[in-house]
């Protein structure tokens, strides 16, 4: 049997027996083992940070000092790979290969998609630090680039903050995303995180202890990650109180209760289900920050802002080989400066990815391969810059004004002991006092900005409680309201403790599980690089892909075939449709099981 015709009955092979053979969910219902077991951990972390805080505190410090010094370069070379493979998936063939039936619809529209997806991948984030991220940076660059305060800092700051909010974070988001998706529509496995690996190990590995530890793992990233959300977004809407004159002072015991008010409001979310909370919630939400942000475009220096965003992505792609390549081999500030921005980011964003991803995977099925990526990488992306240059921009603007001595605009950061002295929790607030606008108005705007906070807060918690219960009952689509009451109480709960633990400076507590959140993304580094092979395997084997590959062949071969037997003279080919016919064996094999059947049923 020649070459040629072995490859072709491989890819008819393939055809007659495809591993996309949509089948249904299996074993739903709760995994205990996976339920208990991070049900378990959590409460002793809780009961822990409650008890011995400082223990904690200092053990989550001497480990977050060990990945970063130890596993840094890793975080940066692999928070590339992630971005260039989701890249070269949507623009390979592979791009028109849908997530479900070959012709299923979206299930959502595409502007709630998108919303939902914003909302829950960035959301409180970039409330948080849309002003003060790009100002410390314009105060105070990177080491080994520009002076600070310049108008050359100007586009290093804004360069370097859309480097850790636009492309790579949505690269790691998207991975996870496209795995789930294929995997769960197209292939008919499990949404959960462990059955992405099934092209790798099988199905029996995948199914096993390996892989409820995967999801175990995938949890409790999960509920830190949510949970150190919560206390951050807590602490700036208490930011925003204070600044409204409403409080003169938020101390732990209320900010317990907005983390109480907060938690109820996403479990009730996440309870009534996607189509009806998450996406009416994120709908909201958009039209919130959409008028947040234009109060600041037109109240704020609009031309400055204007100017900022063509310079700030012309900065941020000439900047790119230089901040993807940055390491600790560039010198010891690099390296603290790395540890406390870029190593930190792609940390914090490969801790946020198996429920960013899995909630993504979850309201995407219908798309395409291409649609998906262009959607997950592009969009957010392009909506992240024009926030930042409103915001960030405009906070850099005034505060070049007020360097500068222009009019009576008071600066919004001084610079102390070498660096910018600047609250993260209030800079938000302060640029919006800093407005020409009425003082009944800006204290609207105030509260308008906690409620978007607030929005966007739920509308990614909840998202995560929906993941968490998914998780916990082998990868149902609607995961049982007990499992996720269960798995937002435990969020708020973890939220709440770690701040009245933190005494005095609750802010330090959250730092402890930011750092415990940052350590566990160390083995998801390892995990999402394995994805990208797994992915890979799956959708070179996709029906449509083998149809291509069979294609190509046959045609190769009968032109081959041609030439040899006309001897390079003019002919003609003509087609007719493949037929491709089951084995024998195999049929009768099918119909003697199904006769059993038969007779089962009629005893």
């Amino acid at each position: 049997m020649s070459s040629e015709h072995t490859k072709t009955q491989e890819l008819i092979e393939h055809l007659k027996h495809p591993t996309t053979a949509l089948r249904p969910f299996k074993r739903e219902g709760l995994d205990k083992v996976v339920f208990f077991a991070a049900g378990i951990l959590a409460v002793a972390f809780v009961v822990w940070g409650f008890v011995s805080p400082e223990t904690l505190g200092s053990m989550a410090g001497t480990l977050l000092t060990g990945v970063m010094d130890n596993f840094g370069w890793l975080f940066v070379i692999a928070a590339t790979i992630f971005t260039i493979f989701v890249i070269v998936v949507a623009v390979s063939r592979f791009g028109r290969i849908p997530l479900g039936k070959d012709d299923e619809k979206p299930e959502f529209k595409t502007s709630s998609w998108i919303a939902m997806m914003f909302a829950t991948g960035m959301g409180i984030g970039l409330v948080f630090s849309a002003v003060g991220e790009p100002l410390f940076f314009y105060m105070s660059p990177p080491p080994n680039t520009v002076d600070g305060s310049t108008p050359q800092a100007m586009g290093t700051s804004m360069g370097t903050t859309l480097f850790h909010w636009t492309l790579y974070p949505w690269a790691m988001y998207a991975i996870v995303g496209l795995g789930v998706a294929y995997g769960s529509f197209r292939l008919g496995r499990s949404q959960l995180f462990s059955s992405m690996f099934t092209p790798l190990f099988g199905e029996r590995a995948v199914n096993g202890i390996g892989g409820k530890v995967i999801n175990i793992l995938a949890i409790l990233a999960t509920l830190f990650g949510s949970a150190c959300s919560l206390g951050l977004g807590a602490i700036q809407i208490g930011g925003g109180i204070e600044s409204a004159g409403i409080m003169s002072e938020v101390t732990s015991p209320v900010l317990v209760i907005i983390i109480a008010i907060l938690t109820a409001a996403f479990v009730a979310s996440a309870v009534s289900g996607v189509e009806k909370g998450i996406q009416w919630l994120s709908n909201i939400n958009m039209v919130l920050a959409v008028i947040v942000a234009l109060i600041v475009f037109i109240g704020g220096p609009t031309l400055f802002i204007l100017n900022v965003i063509p310079s700030s992505v012309g900065s941020f792609i000439q900047d790119l080989p230089q901040l993807a390549s940055r390491t600790a081999a560039d010198g010891q500030g690099v390296n603290e400066w790395l540890s406390s921005w870029t190593v930190f980011y792609w940390a914090w964003w490969v801790s946020w990815s198996p429920f960013v991803g899995l909630f993504i995977a979850r309201i995407s099925r219908g798309r395409t391969v291409r649609q998906f990526v262009t959607g997950v990488l592009i969009v957010p992306s392009v909506v992240s810059t024009i926030w930042f240059a409103i915001f960030g921009g405009g906070a850099i603007g005034i505060q070049e004004r007020a360097e500068r001595g222009e009019g009576t605009v008071k600066a919004l950061a001084k610079v102390v002991d070498g660096e910018p002295d600047i609250n993260m929790d209030t800079i938000l607030f302060d640029l919006l006092g800093a407005l020409p606008l009425p003082n009944l108005i800006a204290i609207i705007l105030m509260i308008v900005t906690v409620v978007l906070i607030a929005i966007f807060f739920v509308t990614g918690a909840d998202s995560a409680s929906i993941v968490m219960g998914t998780l916990s009952a082998n990868g149902m689509q609607e995961p049982g309201k007990g499992l996720v009451i269960f798995w937002g109480t435990a969020t708020g709960a973890v939220a709440a403790v770690m701040l009245l633990a933190g005494g005095t400076d609750p802010a330090e507590a959250l730092d402890g599980l930011k750092n415990i959140t940052i350590v566990s993304a160390l083995p998801f580094v390892i995990v999402m690089l394995l994805l990208c092979v797994a992915v890979w395997k799956d959708l070179s084997k996709d029906p449509l892909i083998i149809q291509e590959q069979l294609a190509a062949h046959v045609l190769e071969t009968s032109v081959a075939t041609a030439v040899d037997a006309y001897d390079g003279e003019i002919f003609g080919l003509e087609t007719s449709e493949l037929q491709i016919e089951d084995d024998p064996a195999e049929s009768s094999e099918d119909a003697a099981k199904s006769a059993d059947k038969d007779t089962s049923a009629k005893d």
